[in-house]
């Protein structure tokens, strides 16, 4: 670069180091916009391709690659303007520009990341095939993480400071950060924990007998995980609290179950089995209700006001709204056998017996008196 610039001093002249910046600068203004006009032509073509790599990586160059090129043009042009004033604010144009460089690296990555992610969820969704969001977030995640992390060292290690005592310093220090930021740490390697173990996903339906928590998991983050509740508020759940409470994950339901109780009169306990006998028999033709699984209908008790027998089955549906359409036709059909025998489905009564030749006028002047 310095021979560079020597021969364009002589030839321009001492004084001329205003034209030999102008130039600098005209033609990092050149190289940026045919890199523009030919990226996005590249770009164009590439969008008509079945292949999710190259279309991240080009639209994830575009812009760090313009910063990149004006970050090296000004450099030159600063470095023109320090030979000739020797002023000292210009020594530090060099770590500036090789900062510079690696910033504009770790942008680039950062964006190709997050393009590849968004890529290949939107191919994998026309495709008609079975996205795992929370798995590609968290691998979305653990790569930023550690492009950060060399980033870091890296640039340390630029400005002339020694990694070797960097991470020296980060063994001896992690101790006492440790100890300071141990709920951080507990959060972080509990969400670590649920993308490996995966006790839910992003879009599941949980619950935890142990806390007042149910809900949609909206978002699994590293240092908290939000839930929307089904009266629509978010609900923020530090990710230590996963490892110490039960979690039910009812979206990984196989079936949905029926489980109902129903009473007939007492007069009518001699068309028990018959009605018994019809429900099931309905339950087994029902196209919506898994014959495979478990099915009871029995005559269950005597009650106070009944006689009771209980339906115990499956539906095939797991959807919440399908299931309840589900349960509403089944036992529709089940009043429609019980009425259909001639019996009628009990509800509380109470029954009042009077002794023969006692007349009820008899019997209110006797409660009264």
């Amino acid at each position: 670069m310095e021979q560079l610039l020597s021969e364009i001093q002589q030839y321009t002249g001492q004084s001329g180091w205003i034209v030999q910046v102008f130039v600098v600068v005209f033609v990092t203004l050149m190289i940026d916009f045919i890199q523009k006009a030919i990226l996005h032509r590249i770009h164009k073509r590439l969008t008509k391709t079945k292949t999710l790599w190259d279309d991240a990586l080009v639209e994830s160059i575009r812009a760090p690659l313009s910063l990149l090129i004006w970050i090296v043009g000004l450099a030159f042009a600063a470095t023109i303007v320090q030979q000739v004033t020797d002023a000292i604010i210009f020594e530090a144009i060099t770590p500036i520009r090789e900062l510079g460089v690696i910033a504009v690296i770790v942008w680039f990555l950062l964006r190709f990341i997050r393009n590849a992610q968004e890529n290949l969820i939107a191919q994998r969704n026309k495709q008609g095939k079975e996205v795992d969001h929370t798995t590609v977030d968290a691998i979305g995640k653990l790569l930023r993480l550690s492009v950060i992390i060399t980033a870091t060292l890296v640039a340390l290690q630029t400005m002339g400071y020694s990694i070797s005592g960097v991470l020296a310093f980060g063994g001896i220090g992690g101790i006492a950060i440790g100890f300071a930021a141990k709920d951080l740490l507990a959060n972080f390697f509990g969400g670590l924990v649920i993308y490996l173990d995966r006790p839910f996903a992003v879009g599941d339906w949980v619950r935890s007998p142990d806390r007042e928590i149910e809900g949609t998991v909206e978002n699994i983050g590293w240092r908290q995980t939000r839930i929307r509740t089904f009266d629509k508020r978010p609900l923020y759940i530090p990710n230590s609290i996963f490892a110490t409470i039960a979690v039910e994950n009812p979206s990984r339901m196989s079936h949905r179950r029926i489980y109902e109780t129903i009473g007939i009169r007492y007069n009518d306990v001699a068309k028990m089995s018959a009605i018994t006998d019809d429900v099931k028999r309905m339950l087994l033709e029902h196209p919506e209700i898994d014959g495979s699984q478990t099915m009871i209908v029995n005559f269950n008790a005597f009650a106070s006001s009944s006689v009771d027998f209980f339906v115990y089955t499956f539906t095939k549906t797991t959807n919440w709204i399908k299931f309840h359409e589900v349960k509403h036709d089944v036992l529709l059909k089940i009043h429609n056998i019980i009425v259909g025998h001639e019996a009628e489905v009990a509800f509380p009564t109470s029954t009042l017996h009077i002794p023969d030749g006692v007349t009820i006028e008899e019997r209110i002047a006797a409660t009264r008196s």
